[in-house]
């Protein structure tokens, strides 16, 4: 079902005593079940008192009247008070803390610590700095500008250019500690038919990444326009050479064309690292 014609795009509001992360997280994750409906978004990070909680109640209740409808809050506020501040607005409040601690408490039988921003700890935890260092890592060794302790590496991602490498070592760096390195295959290696030798000791550590010709053509087109590199012949040649190299040398790969960078991350980990997927 549709909205009717005319009828103004909603607000959504991310309200949090933290980053905001958490909360535009998961309500992105449930918004996006409603694919035709376009709306606009706030995030609002940091609500850790009563004052802060009022400007942003201002601020929800002056997108109702500017939209005519009321705006939708998604909030991860822990502290009562300030919850029963932001709950004087009028809109529809979704509190996830509400929806899953409540209830956990009741299955558990114990109470929650209630503690506003929790994540703020994260920062002494061992998972943090290995966070930290995987994020240096893939920084220092991303498109192949540095091969030095390669040995290191969890994975190295090999494809052409522009295929995605790139923004699937940081994703896994940053989400899950993965220290990705990210290699470029270029025409020179498929002239020597064979992976670079600098690779060629750490070949059990590689995973591929292609990516359909066409969709390759248009994003390099916007990066260097009606260029060799871009053109859609070149593309071709350069996916079709990439792919026959990895299937040579037995390295494992998959198209990066329709899937996004959690679901690329998803499928090399549970490929080269499943312990990183049990927590």
């Amino acid at each position: 079902m549709t909205e009717p014609a005319g009828t103004p795009p909603p607000t959504v509001f991310f309200v949090s005593d933290g980053t905001g992360v958490t909360a535009e997280t998961l309500g992105h994750s449930v918004m996006a079940q409603f694919e035709k409906l376009k709306y606009r978004q706030q995030r609002m990070p940091f609500v850790d008192t009563v004052h802060k909680a009022q400007e942003a109640l201002q601020r929800i209740d002056e997108a109702r009247v500017r939209d005519g409808r009321r705006p939708i809050v998604f909030s991860t506020l822990v502290n009562a008070e300030i919850n029963r501040e932001l709950r004087k607005a009028h809109a529809l409040i979704l509190d996830l803390f509400e929806s899953f601690v409540e209830p956990l408490e009741t299955e558990l039988g114990m109470k929650s610590t209630h503690t506003i921003g929790r994540f703020h700890n994260a920062t002494e935890s061992e998972s943090y700095k290995h966070r930290i260092e995987a994020i240096n890592f893939s920084l220092a060794h991303d498109d192949g500008q540095s091969t030095t302790s390669l040995q290191s590496a969890d994975v190295i991602l090999v494809g052409v250019s522009r295929s995605g490498k790139t923004p699937t070592s940081l994703y896994l760096a940053m989400q899950f500690g993965i220290k990705a390195a990210n290699y470029p295959l270029i025409p020179e290696d498929f002239e020597r038919d064979r992976i670079p030798a600098t690779l060629a000791p750490f070949k059990a550590k590689c995973f591929g990444l292609t990516i359909d010709p066409d969709r390759l053509a248009r994003i390099r087109n916007e990066r260097r326009p009606n260029s060799k590199y871009a053109s859609i012949d070149n593309c071709r040649y350069e996916v079709r050479e990439g792919e026959t190299m990895m299937k040579k040398e037995g390295i494992a790969w998959l198209s990066s064309t329709h899937k996004s960078i959690e679901e690329i991350a998803t499928t090399i980990l549970r490929d080269i690292r499943p312990d990183r997927l049990i927590y």
